[in-house]
């Protein structure tokens, strides 16, 4: 478990210190999840890469109890938002305006994914 844990914040420590040196626009952690991602998907091909935290099912373990707690990461969020009251009173509409946009553009998106993957299946057993 602390293996596979440490595992977890390397990739999002590597994936912070890549953003913020490089100045890219997107977070550290969506990066590091991207190598994590890798990682795990290189496992299974290079007999290398099965020791440590990687050799079995950890790091999947340890990501589920970690779901099971995510609610309590969202606790910081919400306090930063309460201490900063007057700005969300302020800006209200707008932050109403972008999350409705926001929601809409990824419904959209979604139906678009579902759309292609399924016709790319329907083809694919088309062809069997």
């Amino acid at each position: 478990m602390i293996g596979s844990l440490s595992l977890i914040l390397l990739c999002q420590l590597a994936g912070e210190a890549i953003v913020r040196g490089l100045n890219l626009p997107m977070p550290g952690p969506v990066l590091g999840l991207s190598f994590l991602l890798l990682l795990l998907l290189t496992r299974d091909r290079y007999a290398a890469l099965r020791r440590g935290p990687l050799h079995n099912d950890a790091v999947e373990s340890t990501g589920r109890g970690l779901l099971t707690h995510l609610s309590l990461l969202f606790i910081p969020a919400g306090v930063g938002v309460v201490q900063r009251l007057d700005l969300v009173v302020e800006h209200g509409v707008g932050i109403l305006l972008t999350l409705a946009a926001s929601v809409v553009v990824t419904l959209l998106v979604t139906v678009a994914t579902f759309l292609a993957v399924s016709r790319l299946l329907a083809r694919n057993q088309a062809k069997q």
